[in-house]
């Protein structure tokens, strides 16, 4: 049997109305929370409670709502010396998962004599992390159950932090708190979580059997509830199915890591500024068909998952696959070309070259890449 290594966030609630009880949740970690979250969601009118329970347990806590989408690393740094100057003693995120990246690392260089630029890469961290909560408001990055944080560089590259002193511990997830979100969103964060468990279902190194069940059951339920979750935005029902399902992916992916798509949706990110999640499900659709060579069997099962008829080829139940997430991704209405997000023809040379400096990424693909493979698949949805 082949070995593995399984960690996740140790303490994980899942409760309608946990938000409103934030407060008594974070209480026995710290006394004076800095609280990370963006001005979206204070002005959404999500954080005024969260601060109510604060003051009833006494927390004497900081809001800082200046988290910035991507996180670029300047903000980073400005939230690293806002915690500094409260001398905090622990940090809580609220939000999706730049508010959560941004709380994993001001986290673990609060108290640390380490600079951001010293950590960039795996297992870089060495000071002493302070107590860290997290509370997700959308349904896709899984930041609440992995070891990664992800930094806009300032050259625009996308940076990943990796290490196990990122992982939280606590994950408070309230379905009520992702009620009403925008279709956009819905649809981009769901489609990212599906891409997640897809991914980690089909990592060539690092698959294990805990992954491979995570990666399954999160796609079910994400696939099952995503398009409900869009037209029916205040149906609670399928944003916990969604919130549920993003967290299993994550705790796939956070130990069977991420291939081809994340790598090419890096660049868009970095470069362009296309949200996360929006870059991952522009990039599935050309990833799955080109990686369909070596990962049919592995589709074909993921099928299964989907309740695809479990009869026929590995090729024909893998093309069954891809056809089904495409019109998954379509039912949704979330942008197919990258040409709706403003990439040009003369930007994919550029986009190329950096999807291939995310080696660490492209590892884990069950199909080697090379530069003209990325530009090619960057041409097909253009």
């Amino acid at each position: 049997m082949k070995s593995f290594t399984f960690t996740t966030t140790p303490k994980i609630i899942l409760e309608c109305g946990a938000a409103k009880r934030l407060g008594a949740f974070v209480a026995p970690r710290m006394q004076r929370p800095i609280l990370l979250t963006d001005k979206g969601l204070v002005a959404a009118s999500l954080i005024a409670p969260v601060l109510e329970s604060f003051a009833a347990t006494g927390l004497d806590h900081l809001l800082y709502d200046d988290v910035q989408a991507d996180p670029p690393a300047a903000r980073v740094r400005k939230a690293i010396e806002a915690a500094r100057a409260h001398d905090a003693d622990g940090v809580v995120a609220m939000g999706g998962g730049s508010s959560m990246d941004t709380a994993k690392l001001v986290a673990v260089l609060a108290k640390s004599d380490q600079a951001l630029e010293d950590i960039y890469g795996a297992d870089k961290v060495t000071g002493r992390r302070l107590p860290l909560v997290v509370a997700p408001t959308t349904a896709g990055t899984g930041s609440e159950v992995t070891s990664i944080s992800v930094v806009t560089s300032e050259t625009d590259e996308k940076v990943g932090v990796v290490d196990d002193a990122l992982y939280p511990d606590m994950a408070v997830l309230d379905p009520e708190t992702t009620l009403g979100l925008p279709r956009n969103v819905t649809a981009a964060t769901g489609v990212d979580a599906m891409v997640h468990a897809i991914e980690a279902y089909t990592n060539v190194h690092r698959k294990n059997p805990v992954s491979d069940a995570l990666a399954r059951e999160a796609l079910s339920l994400l696939a099952a509830n995503i398009v409900t979750a869009c037209e029916k935005p205040m149906d609670i029902e399928a944003r916990g199915r969604m919130l549920l399902g993003s967290l299993l992916a994550g705790q796939a992916f956070a130990n069977s890591p991420v291939g081809a798509v994340h790598a090419l949706a890096y660049p868009l990110g970095g470069i362009f500024h296309v949200p996360h999640g929006l870059s991952n499900s522009l990039m599935l659709e050309p990833v799955l068909r080109f990686n369909a060579e070596k990962a049919a069997p592995l589709y074909a099962e993921l099928g299964a998952a989907l309740g695809l008829d479990a009869s026929g080829t590995d090729e024909a139940r893998s093309a069954a696959f891809i056809a089904r997430m495409v019109e998954i991704i379509e039912a949704t209405g979330v942008e197919r070309r990258l040409g709706q997000v403003g990439v040009s023809h003369n930007d994919l040379p550029k986009m190329a070259e950096d999807a291939m400096n995310v080696q660490r990424l492209l590892v884990n693909n069950p199909r080697a890449v090379t530069y003209d493979d990325a530009l090619r698949m960057y041409t097909e949805v253009l």
